[in-house]
Parts: C-alpha cells; structure tokens; sequence
C-alpha cells in the first residue's frame, strides 16, 4: 500500500514538474535590454505628468485592503505611520524607524521579543501590498534605474529596475504605456515570480478625494487582484 502510495506520489510530482517545465518554456521572457540615460528619464516624466502626479504626491492619507480584504492599511504619508491590520493583529509601523513599530494582539500590545517577527512581516506585506497601489508613482524612488525598450509594435517602454530598497532589490518593471504616457500595464522580473515577464494589467483606475490616480484593480491571467475600497484624500 504504501509503495503504491509513493509510486502515485511520485507520479503526481513529475507531472507537476513537467507542467511547469512546459509553462516556463511558453510564458518566460528574458530581462530586455534598454537604453538609459535623459530620454529614458523624459518618458518616466511624460507617464508622471500624463498621471498628474502632483496630486498624489499632495495626497496625505492613503486607505486600501489586499488579498481579499485580509490585509487592510491606512498609510499617513506624512508621518511615515501606516494603521495595519490582520487576522488578530494591529501593527502602527513606522516606515521611518521600523523598531519603533507597536504590535496588538486583539489590542493588547505585544512585548519587543513577541513584536520582532510581526513587524518584519508587516513590513514586507506593506511592501508589496503599497506597490501594487502606488507604483507608478515611484519611478524616480532612490536607487531606481529607468531605461527605454523597444517594443514589438514600434512603441517604447519604460523598464524600471529597483537596484536598493523594499523587500526584494534587483527586482524590474517594464511599463506598457499609452501615448499619451498614461499606464496601461507591466511585465514583471521579480524574484516571487520564477517566470519572467508575466503582465499585469494597470488599466481600471478611479479618481481619488485628493485628485490622485489610484487602481481599484488588476488583472494577472485568470487572477484579478483587488485593492479594496481605496481612498485618497487630505483631512
């Protein structure tokens, strides 16, 4: 029974291993090649503007939830604080000194030994979770490399690659623009994701309190990722 078992076990995990070989085969893009320098620059300045980017930039306060509602945020761009809140857990984590964060468990706060972990946690989740939201927006961020690529269909793309900061550096972007520089979409050649080039869509947008650009959601293949019920405004 239990040879069979394995035998079957074994079965199951070549066909999973195969299955992947054949998606990575089909869907895995390489990095493209790029050219950097001001041109590259002027289309990132041309998708800010086309963005209004002022607007964000003025935007105080951001709300918005992820992976179904399980992570929500509130994120003061002023002070640097974010009110976030899973399962059981409150975090109030200090994006400018992350130690300083305070962590709750069903309000009751947590000593620093309990908190160390839930922190570092929060802290990638924010991450990942506030890119989804406000990439675009980040473009020119500290560490950032932009470079233009030659698309099939004669446009330009914009590759964005993130040499420091976050959670994962090294990670690029490849921006599928508008003419009027506006966002249409990305591919992605990121370290979660072993297939390069994967496209997700940045095309369902809403006009914020504060004026501001933000996605309400994405479409990643069969996948559609939801930011909630997001808010932007100044009061």
């Amino acid at each position: 029974m239990i040879r069979k078992l394995l035998k079957i076990l074994g079965i199951l995990l070549l066909l999973l291993v195969v299955g992947f070989g054949c998606l990575y085969f089909i869907y895995n893009e390489k990095l493209p090649e790029g050219q950097s320098g001001p041109e590259a620059d002027a289309l990132a300045q041309k998708m800010l503007t086309s963005l209004n980017s002022k607007k964000y930039q003025n935007t105080r306060f951001l709300e918005w939830s992820f992976r179904g509602g399980a992570y929500e945020y509130k994120w003061d761009r002023e002070r640097g604080m974010v009110d976030m809140r899973w399962d059981d857990y409150r975090v109030q984590l200090d994006l400018i000194s992350p130690n300083s964060s305070i962590v709750f468990k069903n309000e009751q706060r947590l000593n620093g030994n309990e908190s160390a972990g839930l922190i570092e946690d929060a802290m990638d989740n924010f991450n990942n979770d506030s890119f989804w939201l406000v990439a675009p927006y980040k473009i020119f961020d500290k560490g950032t490399k932009r470079s233009i690529v030659q698309l099939e269909d004669g446009l330009e793309g914009l590759l964005v690659t993130y040499n420091s900061g976050g959670t994962t550096p090294g990670d690029s972007y490849l921006w599928i623009l508008q003419p009027s520089g506006f966002p249409k979409s990305y591919k992605m050649w990121v370290k979660i994701i072993p297939i390069g080039g994967i496209e997700a869509t940045w095309d369902d947008w809403a006009v914020m309190e504060s004026g501001a650009f933000l996605p309400k959601t994405h479409q990643l293949g069969p996948l559609e990722i939801s930011m909630g019920a997001i808010r932007g405004y100044n009061r």
